[in-house]
């Protein structure tokens, strides 16, 4: 099958073989791109690209697009969600505006606690169809991949469901979806005084059934306080790394929590949240391979303060943002209202942002080699936009979808 686009505005996120892992820094700033370009796709491969003044001749395809005055860009790699999940919170969502802390409604026994309980109660398949809405949406905004975690079981057949229903999701849809255990996500009620034996549930009982079943990619857990410290992170963590499972981490949402740093120290993939980041922190991050992963959308819900940014990427780190879709503390996947947020309230330009959510978004989900740029030899996951003259137009037109179409 051979598709051909042509009389494209802007092509966007252009990279030749030699295309960087991940854009760090100063370079978030550049997107490399083709004014008036037209692509070619082989068989679901992106084959060759070029400006519509050099269209090969015998540019004969089974599918002719034309995009005139549209973007054609990399797909969305959102690489942090919980997407699979029972019921809303909205009533979660008043107390806050009531002036309830995320923090008070846990212990409450609301929160994750409240998610984990629905959970447990919805029979699979009603879980896996609800899911399934959820992603077929996410993938109308331009998702192109996505990593979704577990975390709303807290016990081993919860876990477990979690985790079946994401295989099957991936089972059902064009795009790639990653898998993450996060049972230490919360501490169940009845381990609330007993949280040592929790984590030995996880690590001797929930591990090697996950790992035994081919379940998850990654290992996650909520290093904060008044969830898992840092000593409890360090054995989740390791116990993980021997079922080959890689670290990716929520890390210093709500406090200075020594999370960065235990996600360095275990060479995390990535470090999720970040809201509370100084200097120790970005030092940690400098010596390191560990994505910074922002989740600018969900300090927005919760009205919490935002991630620092530009110091981190002014001090020469790479930057990802995420979605962090829940039922909680973000009840959305869209990719470009979260463009919209980084902008405004971070003071991300458009173009750090878009690398943001493609290169930078792949690169956490170890998904480089086959996504997040536009060259030759990768998958065509690519978004097609309604006309539009440039990027910005993007977080500039918050709220509305920009995607006509997305390859996948």
């Amino acid at each position: 099958m051979r598709t051909i686009i042509t009389n494209i505005r802007q092509l966007l996120q252009t990279h030749d073989n030699n295309a960087p892992a991940r854009i760090a820094g100063a370079d978030m700033d550049n997107v490399p791109h083709i004014e008036n370009a037209w692509l070619i796709i082989e068989n679901g491969i992106i084959h060759s690209y070029g400006s519509m003044t050099a269209l090969p001749a015998a540019a004969n395809a089974d599918e002719h697009i034309d995009a005139t005055g549209s973007l054609v860009l990399p797909a969305w790699c959102d690489s942090h969600t919980h997407l699979v999940f029972a019921a809303p919170r909205d009533g979660e969502f008043v107390d806050r505006i009531k002036g309830v802390s995320y923090e008070e409604i846990a212990r409450r026994g609301g929160g994750i606690l409240n998610s984990a309980r629905k959970l447990n109660e919805m029979d699979e398949n009603l879980l896996y169809e609800q899911s399934m809405e959820r992603l077929l949406n996410v993938m109308a905004q331009g998702t192109g991949a996505i990593e979704i975690k577990s975390g709303y079981g807290l016990c081993l057949e919860g876990e477990l469901k979690m985790l079946r229903v994401i295989r099957r999701l991936k089972e059902s849809v064009p795009i790639p979806v990653k898998a993450s255990f996060l049972a230490a996500h919360a501490y169940p009620i009845e381990y609330k005084q007993n949280k040592a034996a929790y984590v030995d549930l996880i690590i001797d009982t929930m591990l090697p059934r996950v790992a035994g079943e081919g379940l998850a990619d990654y290992m996650d857990a909520f290093c904060e306080e008044g969830f898992f410290g840092v000593a409890e992170t360090e054995r989740l963590l390791e116990a993980g790394w021997k079922y080959g499972l890689k670290p990716k981490i929520h890390a210093n949402q709500l406090h200075y929590s020594g999370g960065v740093q235990v996600g360095v120290k275990h060479n995390a993939l990535s470090v999720d949240h970040l809201e509370c980041v100084g200097d120790a922190e970005i030092a940690s991050l400098l010596g390191s391979n560990t994505m910074p992963v922002l989740l600018p959308a969900a300090a927005f819900f919760l009205g919490i303060q935002y991630q620092p940014a530009r110091n981190i990427i002014d001090a020469g780190l790479p930057v990802c943002l995420a979605t962090d879709y829940n039922p909680g503390s973000c009840p959305s996947g869209n990719v470009p209202l979260l463009t919209s947020i980084a902008c405004t309230q971070l003071r991300m330009t458009p173009n750090e942002a878009l690398n943001a959510v493609t290169i930078n978004g792949a690169a956490a989900m170890e998904l480089e080699q086959t996504m997040g740029t536009i060259t030759p030899g990768k998958k065509a996951n690519l978004i097609i936009t309604k006309p539009m003259s440039a990027f910005s137009q993007v977080p500039y037109d918050f709220g509305n979808n920009p995607v006509k179409r997305l390859i996948a």
